[in-house]
Order: C-alpha cells, then structure tokens, then sequence
C-alpha cells in the first residue's frame, strides 16, 4: 500500500482520504491501484454501506493526474508507461461509476482533471466555497478524459463544450447551480457532516440536506444564454466565428475568444468530437473505451509534451501548437486519433 491515500473503515463506512498535499493531492498510479483495492474489498463487505471520498491534510481536492509523470513517458518511452497510467486510471473511474455503495464526495479544493474523474462518479457530490472545478486540458494539448466526455456532454446548455474548451474555473455556488455538485455545504461544517455520516449512513440524502444557509449566486448562470448561443456548434471553427462576430460590443465574447487563442486546435476539435459521440453513448464503459482511444494517441502528439512545458515545466505560457491553427487541424487527423486500437489494446474494465 501508498502513503500516498489514507485508507480507514469507521463502523460502517469506508474512507478514502488523498494524501498527497504537496502536488494537490494528484494522481499517481500507487493511489489509484490503492483506491481500487479499498473499493473492491468494500464491495464484499456485507458491513460497509457507504463511502466517504476526501482529501487529508492542506489544501484539496485533487487538481488531478501526475501531468509531469505523463511528459516524461512521452518524452522518453514512447507513451508506454503513460498509456499504462490512462488505462488503470480509467478502471478506476469505471468501477467508481457503477459501484453499488453510495460514494459521498467532498469535492474541498481544486477539484481538476482526475480529481473530477473520481468525483463525478460519486452519487453524492459536495462543493464548499473552496471548490475551485475546471477541466483545463485544453491548454495542455491533452483532452478532457477521465470520463469528462460522460459527464461535460450531459449538463446542458452548451455549458460542458464551453467548459471543455476553455477550461473556465467554477466556484462551488456555479457547481451546484450546473449539476456538477449535488450538494453545496460551508467548509466549516464538513468534519461534523462526515461524523454523521459515519453515524448514519443510511440517512446521507437527508444529511447532507439540512439547512446550511442559501448557497451564493451562481455568477455563471448571468452568461448561460451566451454560452448556449455561441458554443452551439460541434465545428470549432463555428465557435471562433460566432464569437468574433459579437467581440467589438461584447466584453464577455472577446475575453472567450482570447482565451481559446491560446488552446492546442487539436485538443478543442477533439474535445468537441468527444463530447458530441459520448452524448449518444449509453455504457460508461464504452466511454472510456474511447477516451483511452484518444489518450494512448494523444499523449505522444506534439502539442501535449509542448502544452505540459509551456504551461507546468517552463511557466513561459508560450505553447507552440502542431498543428498551428484550427485550419490546419484536419478530419483525417481526428478520425485517426478516435480509431479503434488493434486487437489486444483496448481499454477493459476492471473484472
């Protein structure tokens, strides 16, 4: 086992706290395996009937995978150790998924890219005024994965493309006002609601339902009828048109239009295909089926191992796309990187 996730029953409730505060609490292999492993022993114990999914010591959640792990197999072995990271990090959003225990997940934190892949799954989903929740993978040359294509696709409004595009930041009022969180609770509280939780864990609905006070104004929802409007379209180019059209008078348009100028093309016109196939999609396992699809490709393209230096090693924030415009980003590209993997390499499931 990994120091790295702390791993408790109390009675009858399982506890899997993330315990890595120096990197956020991101994602390493070791802590998923460790986390599939609680889970698939609590899954045959007969005395456990609900899990609690949270972060240990300073700040939270989990602002997602172990990104310079990721570089570094692109960099030097092909992909190979990366692949093997995607893989096993997708049965774990699998089996979170369509586990048969209530997940409650304090979403306390920066709540990005993996750590909204362990979070989204859970049915009960708790944002606090810390909850910062983005899928910034736009600007890394990756894509929104994790089952982000699940997810983003479902909330309505255009508002899961605008997000997988731009990798906009929501507060925790903006969360619960989305769907993303099902449940919005001041941070102060949160150590008395587990214990109550732990108490009663066949009343978490109601628990975590009592009054707490009216959560804050949701500030996103005063752009909801611009995001339905100018991120309609499945076709990138449409998107960048539609914005450009409105940017002399509109503050809002030209601030969104700036921001997906410094995008990969190719992760934007990815993430739109993704969002666009998962929508029709009715198995969560075919999802991550072809999100490993796009990861195992996309992870040795040009513009992650540049987007990972621009934006994590060097902090120059100056990524140099490949290719270079969203023109140039061609159907045959796209339809190579979502082609089924030869036989033997696809994604499984945890069995």
């Amino acid at each position: 086992m990994t120091d790295q996730v702390l791993i408790h029953k109390h009675g009858r409730v399982g506890h899997i706290s993330l315990n890595r505060p120096k990197a956020l609490h991101a994602l390493t292999l070791e802590m998923c395996h460790a986390m599939s492993a609680a889970l698939a022993d609590w899954a045959d114990d007969d005395e456990v009937e609900a899990i609690i999914l949270d972060h240990a010591e300073g700040r939270g959640f989990c602002a997602g995978g172990d990104i310079a792990f990721l570089r570094n197999s692109a960099l030097n072995d092909g992909g190979v150790s990366g692949r093997k990271f995607f893989h096993d990090e997708y049965q774990l959003n699998h089996q979170m998924f369509t586990y048969g225990k209530p997940i409650v997940a304090f979403m306390d934190g920066i709540t990005m890219g993996g750590g909204v892949g362990i979070a989204l799954p859970a049915k009960f989903r708790v944002a606090t005024e810390n909850t910062r929740f983005a899928m910034p993978e736009t600007g890394i040359g990756l894509f929104p994965d994790v089952g982000g294509g699940w997810h983003l696709s479902r909330l309505g409004g255009r508002l899961g493309q605008f997000l997988a595009l731009t990798g906009a930041r929501l507060d925790g009022a903006e969360c619960l006002w989305a769907g993303i969180a099902t449940h919005y609770v001041p941070s102060e509280m949160l150590a008395e609601l587990k214990a109550r939780i732990i108490e009663k864990p066949d009343r978490i609905a109601g628990i975590l339902s009592e009054p707490v006070g009216t959560p804050p104004k949701a500030r996103i929802e005063g752009n909801a009828d611009k995001i339905a409007k100018h991120f309609a379209s499945d076709r990138y180019e449409d998107i960048l048109a539609s914005l450009e059209a409105v940017m002399d008078e509109d503050e809002w348009a030209a601030k969104e239009r700036d921001t997906l100028g410094t995008k990969s093309p190719q992760t934007c016109k990815v993430a739109l295909r993704q969002l666009a196939e998962s929508k029709r999609l009715t198995d969560f396992a075919d999802n991550m089926r072809m999100e490993y699809r796009i990861a195992s490709r996309v992870i040795i393209r040009p513009d992650f191992a540049e987007g990972v230096r621009a934006v994590i090693v060097d902090k120059t924030g100056d990524p140099r796309w490949d290719p270079p415009t969203p023109e140039e980003v061609t159907e045959e590209l796209i339809d190579s990187i979502f082609a089924p993997l030869p036989e033997g390499e696809e994604w499984v499931p945890l069995t």
